[in-house]
This record gives structure tokens, C-alpha cells and sequence, in this order.
């Protein structure tokens, strides 16, 4: 793979974090380079900073392999943004027992909605992720899903398909977002849409 794009893209959002770190040298560096997992590049990365003026942060991570093989240019992102130290280390705690929340009885929760900004190890994130890949997680979701008992139970709706009437409830009720968003568009996370895509 070899850059279209042989000079640093002039960013547009230039109080960024993007504009901040990528310099001429790291570009230089990894602009030739397309991740294993869904063929990722850093232009793809850096695409909101490059063609809005808005942005904060101004990257996306195509697929987990971003973070390593774009490391000289997320490290020091992430680190200013989170307010952590370059030695930081992630911990994960799963034990649901672990959990200490603050529900009042007097006012208790009737309805929550969860979303997913993460994926499964070996597929690309929303940024990156292919169109196979994307079905193949619809797939699973579907399967697993259909095994989930009791309060977890429902039923998945693909939107491939969903009448229109029913789309336009979902997004009314705010259960769905609505198409347009200029950063979900140029960083593509509109690709391919709706296929690959449902609610639960």
C-alpha cells in the first residue's frame, strides 16, 4: 500500500489534539501502513481533522491494531486527553459483584439503553470495520442473542429491511441515530449503511 496523500494533509481543525501530535516526520513514518485487521491507514484515521474545522480530538481507531501500529501518533492523543501518564496501564474488572451503583429505590430505573463504541477482538471498529466483518458480528449477535433467557430476552430487528415507519419511531424515541453526522460520515462510519446494522 503507498499513500495517495505523499505530503502531511493540511488539518483543518487546528486546535486539535491531531494537529498537536502528527507531525511531518510521523506521517512520513506511517502513511504507507494498513493495519492487518480491516486495512486501516492513518489518512483514514486522521480524516475529521483533515476535512472539518470542529474537532478536539480529530482520530479514530479503525481496528485495535490502530493503537500499536499508530502508537507514536495515539499514545500521545490519548494520554493528553485522558489525562494519564505514558506507564498508565488499563485494568478490567467483570465481576458483576464488583459493581457499586447509586440507584435511589424512590426513583428507580424503567429503561436504560446501552451502546456499544467497542467490537470484537479480530474485527475492525466502526471506522475500519469491512463490510464481511460487519455482517459476520451481525451474525454472532444474532446467534447469541437468541440464546439470552428471561429479562435478557428480546428480539433483534435488522434494520436492512426495517419499514420505514417503524426506522422513523426508532429515531424519535432516540433508539437510533439519525443519518448525516459529518463525523460519522467522514469517518466512516456510515459505510455500507444500514446493512450489518439492527437494534436489540
Amino acid at each position: 500500500y503507498t499513500s495517495s496523500v505523499m505530503a502531511l494533509p493540511t488539518i483543518k481543525s487546528t486546535h486539535s489534539l491531531v494537529a498537536k501530535y502528527l507531525t511531518q516526520e510521523k506521517w512520513d513514518e506511517l502513511k504507507d501502513h494498513k493495519t492487518a485487521t480491516s486495512g486501516f491507514t492513518l489518512e483514514k484515521a486522521i480524516a475529521c481533522a483533515v476535512e472539518l474545522d470542529n474537532q478536539h480530538v480529530g482520530i479514530y481507531a479503525g481496528d485495535g491494531d490502530s493503537y500499536t501500529d499508530f502508537a507514536a501518533v495515539f499514545d500521545p492523543i490519548i494520554q493528553e486527553y485522558h489525562g494519564i501518564s505514558a506507564d498508565a496501564k488499563h485494568t478490567s474488572d467483570m465481576e458483576v459483584s464488583n459493581l457499586k451503583g447509586n440507584i435511589n429505590p424512590d426513583a428507580p430505573v424503567h429503561s436504560t439503553r446501552i451502546r456499544v463504541g467497542r467490537n470484537i477482538d479480530g474485527y475492525g471498529l466502526s471506522a475500519g470495520i469491512t463490510k464481511q466483518q460487519r455482517l459476520d458480528v451481525e451474525n454472532l449477535f444474532k446467534s447469541a442473542s437468541q440464546k439470552f433467557e428471561d429479562d435478557l430476552s428480546g428480539d433483534y430487528f435488522p434494520l436492512t429491511g426495517m419499514d420505514e415507519k417503524v426506522r422513523q419511531k426508532l429515531v424519535d424515541d432516540h433508539f437510533l441515530f439519525m443519518s448525516g453526522d459529518p463525523n460519522l460520515r467522514i469517518g466512516g462510519m456510515e459505510r455500507d449503511w444500514p446493512e450489518g446494522r439492527g437494534i436489540f
